[in-house]
């Protein structure tokens, strides 16, 4: 009886201390998993407003600064008028994810479905705002 809890208590020793000093890299990928706000990456990532297919350096700014703005909050999604979005649609891993990104004066409103989900989070990013009266006067 001593011998078996002894060895337990090696075991769980051991379980601990790998657990709690995991290689960064490992922790990122578990982060990673359950980021809100992920980062994109502008090889397997496609930017519409409109319709309008973007390329080339609009598209890289877009998506740059999309990766640099702030998280806010996370809210409860609530059907409104918001206008055009701008639509950007990305692939992780498996997963093809959606982003619906309305732009306004003071806020980012971006709008995630992933799978099955709908995720509604608030961003704030001053060159994506700044950005908005050039996808706006595009768009008018």
């Amino acid at each position: 009886m001593t011998w078996s809890f002894v060895i337990l208590l090696i075991l769980a020793a051991l379980a601990k201390v790998v657990l709690t000093c995991l290689p960064t890299g490992v922790v990122e990928w578990m982060i990673s998993k359950f980021e809100l706000h992920p980062t994109l990456n502008d090889e397997n990532t496609t930017v519409t407003i409109d319709g309008k297919r973007l390329e080339g350096e609009e598209k890289n700014e877009i998506i740059n600064d999309f990766n640099e703005a702030l998280f806010l909050e996370k809210y409860d999604i609530h059907p409104e008028n918001r206008g055009t979005p701008l639509v950007i649609d990305t692939k992780r891993g498996k997963n093809n994810i959606s982003f619906f990104v309305y732009i306004y004066n003071n806020r980012v409103d971006v709008v995630k479905r992933y799978k099955k989900k709908v995720v509604a989070y608030r961003l704030r990013s001053d060159s994506l705002q700044k950005g908005s009266m050039v996808i706006r006067g595009e768009l008018a």
